[in-house]
């Protein structure tokens, strides 16, 4: 079995778009804007024998004020500029009043799904996220989760294993971890 590092994307990959203090993913892949930090984190993490995967919620395109083709056309650029990404997982569900759907995070659907297709044994991997679905994800998937606290007005449901506030910073701390077992 292998290690991970679950990401989401917007907000840890990719600048989120921040209104009344929320966040919201880019419109189009003009927008897609990479953290300086992202690509010499994401090869250290690489090089440490982690798989990389990313594990997204674009609710827009199943509300229909985005579309399926500008959402690739991101992924298509992320991989582009970030080749040690491994997977991409998305979820389209909009979310809302309906059941709740097993891939769209807070459920793990999109992390067991990317462990049975990888071989990766959740509970040596971690997820990244800077939003409280992507701890929850973490939590159910059993991964540690590392909260990356951009200062959303939002709250919590879980407390993360690790809070952090850069992607920097999470590398060091998936690093020092996985070396401390």
């Amino acid at each position: 079995m292998r290690r991970a590092v679950f990401l989401d994307r917007d907000g840890v990959i990719n600048r989120s778009v921040v209104r009344d203090g929320l966040p919201y993913p880019p419109d189009t892949v003009e927008e897609f804007d990479i953290y300086e930090d992202v690509p010499a984190g994401l090869s250290r993490l690489k090089a440490a024998g982690f798989l990389l995967v990313v594990a997204t919620n674009q609710p827009d395109v199943g509300r229909g004020t985005q579309s399926r083709e500008a959402v690739e056309a991101m992924h298509a650029a992320m991989r582009a500029a970030l080749p040690e990404i491994d997977r991409v997982e998305v979820s389209y569900d909009p979310g809302g009043s309906g059941p709740a759907a097993p891939r769209r995070k807070p459920a793990p659907g999109m992390l067991l799904d990317a462990a049975g297709a990888l071989g990766i044994a959740l509970s040596e991997s971690f997820m990244v996220g800077d939003r409280w679905r992507d701890v929850d994800c973490g939590h159910a998937a059993g991964c540690r989760t590392v909260f990356l606290d951009r200062g959303y007005a939002e709250t919590l449901r879980q407390p993360p294993d690790f809070t952090v506030g850069s992607f920097a910073e999470a590398v060091e701390v998936i690093l020092d971890a996985a070396r401390a077992g």
